[in-house]
């Protein structure tokens, strides 16, 4: 890949990240400043982005419970989210149709007047997808992957990639190959590799074992019998994720991927140079996404859950897709759609990443303010992850079950002798501990709404945040606080300058996690060795 790409893409991120906006914008940014510049997109950056891709999907793969995508409020809300954007799509386009037809509008190279029921069912189907890459990088940034709004909208997205799978499919006229078949064979082998996973440790040779699995076996694999790789990457993960070191897997390849991704952004932005014209039907697609989002909201209202999950969700999923674009290329190479169609899709896609960006930025004001204007829900009918979350006689909480809450919730156990409720997002870990005995409880702190669900008894002491992520930490202490809790609140952090802003915030104790295991492994070493502190000598 040429240098320009890699420091276009790197000061558009810089300018992005000024402007308060996700990085992500300006890799959109920056591609279509290349293109501008009279760049083409290269081979190179082609394969990054196809990579980034198949193991964004391989990623979502490892953290994904198969039973997520058997709930109705999945499958039917993906089902009946797609049935309902096709139709009002088709609809508008009919009308700009008619409306160009009858001369009250211009049309640009006969785009709008040239639709027929072939490109109106084409265009419909390519925008009634939402972003997977777009919503997993937004997810992941806050830390949200596995609240209850984040599994939605994941399982979602899954579902309207299998529906992609079946059109690219059938788009070709070509059924995949008999020896297909074979794929099945994966289902029972999958416990061989789980016990292959065992033998990778931490290092390198875990995360080249993953990008092998990803890519060897599941795109690689998958494509050879006519199946559409990117699922297969996916499939291989899904059939990981039961394994313990999976999370740590997703972890490890974390990185590569998200610089990875950074080439399918600036792909986009290269697609093609748009003129004014393309571009006023760019904006005029972009301006039905509320309608988009409405559809999700109103699908998702009927499945009973809370409002925040399904407004949360909604704003998640209001962008178009790259899918749209994937789409688009094999209408245009069908002779279905005007090749000019695909600029404007790909212009539709990037300007919706930057709204959806802008959504999700204040997506919790924004549901603080609808939320009143929404009809009420019925508790009875929450599942019980929404319902009221009771702490009973506990004395302490902690939020943030990981490695770091598993070890203060036993110390606070064991050594002092307090009730401890343990309180963590993700489901399989909540199980998993709850089966080992832990108190603990299915609960996401940076759902504003889960703080108005917990009952803090009066006798709970001791709260510790012990959320992997500063931002989670910060929300949960201004929550706190805003609701005048009595007792001490101890936070840990993982950077040094994050003390501070913690402090300031009203934390009674703040901690270092590696100055903490530093000294804890000083004291450890000394008292083995018969070492008298400083501080006892004085004494």
């Amino acid at each position: 890949m040429e240098p320009i790409f890699v420091l276009t893409a790197f000061v558009s991120g810089l300018a992005a990240m000024a402007l308060r906006l996700p990085p992500l914008v300006g890799f959109l940014a920056g591609g279509f400043i290349l293109n501008a510049l009279g760049y083409d997109e290269t081979p190179v950056l082609t394969l990054i982005a196809h990579l980034g891709v198949t193991l964004m999907l391989f990623t979502i793969g490892l953290k994904l419970n198969v039973k997520t995508l058997l709930r109705p409020d999945v499958w039917g809300g993906a089902s009946l989210h797609m049935l309902a954007s096709v139709v009002l799509f088709v609809g508008i386009l009919a009308v700009l149709k008619a409306i160009v037809t009858l001369g009250w509008l211009t049309s640009p190279n006969g785009l709008l007047a040239g639709l027929d029921l072939t490109t109106l069912l084409v265009l419909a189907f390519a925008l009634s997808f939402s972003s997977t890459v777009f919503v997993v990088k937004v997810l992941e940034k806050r830390s949200e992957t596995h609240a209850a709004y984040g599994r939605l909208a994941i399982g979602i997205l899954i579902m309207q990639d299998l529906f992609a799978v079946i059109f690219l499919t059938a788009s070709t006229g070509k059924l995949p190959s008999p020896w297909a078949l074979g794929l099945f064979a994966l289902l029972p082998l999958a416990p061989l590799l789980r016990r292959l996973l065992d033998r990778m440790g931490h290092g390198e040779m875990q995360m080249l074992c993953g990008v092998v699995m990803a890519l060897v076996l599941g795109y690689g694999l998958f494509e050879a019998v006519g199946v559409k790789g990117d699922l297969g990457a996916l499939i291989i993960g899904m059939l990981l994720a039961p394994h313990p070191a999976a999370q740590t897997l997703s972890r490890s390849m974390f990185n590569i991927k998200e610089l990875l991704l950074v080439g399918f952004f600036l792909s986009i932005g290269l697609t093609a140079l748009p003129s004014w014209s393309l571009f006023g039907i760019a904006l005029l697609l972009v301006a039905l996404l509320p309608l988009k989002s409405l559809l999700y909201q109103l699908i998702l209202m009927r499945f009973g859950m809370r409002h925040r999950t399904s407004v949360l969700a909604t704003l998640s999923l209001s962008n178009y897709s790259e899918f749209g674009l994937i789409v688009g290329a094999i209408a245009v190479s069908s002779g279905w759609l005007a090749p000019q169609w695909l600029v404007v899709v790909s212009l539709a896609v990037a300007l919706s990443f930057v709204v959806s960006a802008i959504l999700n930025a204040v997506s919790e004001q924004f549901y603080r303010w609808l939320e009143p204007r929404l009809p009420p829900v019925d508790e009875a009918s929450l599942s019980p992850s929404d319902r009221p979350i009771e702490v009973g006689d506990a004395e302490a909480v902690v939020l943030g079950m990981g490695r770091i809450g598993r070890s203060v919730y036993r110390r606070l156990t064991k050594e002092y002798g307090l009730k401890v409720l343990g309180v963590d997002s993700n489901p399989k870990s909540v199980k998993m501990l709850a089966d080992k005995g832990f108190n603990i409880v299915e609960g996401d702190a940076v759902d504003s709404d889960f703080w108005d669900k917990m009952l803090m008894s009066s006798q709970v002491e001791l709260v510790v945040l012990a959320m992997p992520h500063h931002a989670g930490n910060l929300f949960a202490l201004k929550q706190l606080r805003s609701r005048h809790f009595p007792g001490k609140i101890t936070a840990v952090v993982e950077y040094l300058e994050e003390i501070d802003t913690i402090r300031e915030l009203g934390a009674h104790a703040v901690y270092h996690v590696y100055d903490e295991a530093g000294r804890a492994l000083a004291d450890s070493a000394a008292e083995e060795a018969g070492i008298i502190s400083r501080t006892e000598q004085l004494g």
